[in-house]
């Protein structure tokens, strides 16, 4: 590599390592799960319950922590940005289109690249943290990939959809 490669890599690292922690520094974002407030999200099912960590889902990219009761699943569905699924502890089965099915425990990681079809079921109670790199948002579909209304897909999976947060 040569010298003047070397220095706008350099630099551009520079960059993104100095506007990451004034951003962590302007955020004051440390906390314990304890000190979280968990609230239902439409149209997610009520067995499932977060707090926006980082960020705003409605806006951009943003990290969410959840709680997801054993049983609880998460019918079929996509989103627009990729999804990224850190869990905390518990067992995850994750469903994906055209993919093989996996269960993730403590310390597992799931990609969904935007607009893939997947479906999510916490076998044992579920703590995770969900990392989404544009707005949030959560499209369900039926088994031939059409879009669905959120009563439609909780019906098939016999959940319930929240319908505000609390």
């Amino acid at each position: 590599m040569n010298i003047k490669v070397k220095f706008c890599l350099f630099s551009l690292l520079s960059i993104v390592f100095v506007s990451a922690y004034a951003q962590g520094q302007e955020m004051g974002g440390a906390r314990n799960v304890a000190a979280m407030k968990l609230t239902t999200i439409p149209p997610l099912p009520t067995c499932a319950r977060g707090s926006v960590q980082s960020g705003d889902p409605s806006k951009g990219e943003s990290i969410i922590f959840a709680k997801i009761n054993t049983g609880c699943t998460i019918p079929w569905h996509w989103h627009t940005p990729d999804e990224h699924v850190m869990v905390i502890s518990g067992t995850v089965r994750m469903a994906m289109k055209d993919a093989k099915t996996v269960t993730l425990t403590a310390g597992g990681f799931a990609l969904m690249p935007s607009k893939h079809i997947h479906q999510f079921n916490c076998i044992q109670s579920c703590q995770i943290y969900v990392y989404s790199n544009s707005a949030f948002d959560l499209h369900y579909v039926n088994k031939k990939g059409d879009e669905i209304t959120p009563a439609a897909a909780m019906k098939a999976v016999k959940q319930m959809a929240a319908t505000e947060m609390k």
